[in-house]
C-alpha cells in the first residue's frame, strides 16, 4: 500500500500550483477541466517520487473557515532532506509573506521542523 495523493480544495488554483511548484520544485501536468460541472485540477509532482499533490478547484468554491484543534486532517509535511534545507525553505515562505505557526525546532517526538500556512490558510509543516 502506498499514498498515491492528496487532494486540497483551492479558490486560486493558479495562485497555489506558483506557490508549490516555486517554494518545492514540484511539476505539474496540463491543467484537466470538466466542463460539465467546472470542476478543474492539476496534480503535482517531486521529481523525487512518492505522493503527488493534487489541486482541485471550482468557481463557486466557498471559502472554509480552518479550525486547526478540530477533527479532521491538519497539516501536509514535506521532507526536505536536511536540516539547511527546513532552515532555508522558511525563510523563503517568510520572505513570500507565508505566516510562520513555528520557527524550525527539535520537536519533543524527535523531528526538526518548522510550520506555515499557504496562500490559502493551510498548514504546511516542513522537516528533514
Amino acid at each position: 500500500m502506498k499514498i498515491e495523493h492528496i487532494c486540497i480544495n483551492v479558490k486560486d488554483i493558479e495562485k497555489e500550483k506558483a506557490f508549490y511548484s516555486g517554494i518545492f520544485g514540484l511539476t505539474s501536468n496540463q491543467k484537466y477541466h470538466n466542463n460539465a460541472t467546472g470542476w478543474e485540477n492539476y496534480f503535482l509532482s517531486s521529481p523525487e517520487g512518492g505522493a503527488r499533490l493534487e489541486l482541485l478547484s471550482h468557481a463557486a468554491m466557498p471559502q472554509a473557515q480552518k479550525e486547526r484543534n478540530a477533527s479532521g486532517i491538519v497539516h501536509l509535511c514535506f521532507a526536505l532532506g536536511s536540516r539547511e534545507k527546513v532552515l532555508e525553505v522558511t525563510e523563503l515562505v517568510k520572505a513570500k509573506g507565508c505566516p510562520v505557526l513555528s520557527d524550525p525546532r527539535w520537536t519533543g517526538d524527535g523531528y526538526f521542523e518548522s510550520s506555515f500556512l499557504d496562500p490559502e490558510g493551510n498548514m504546511i509543516e516542513l522537516t528533514i
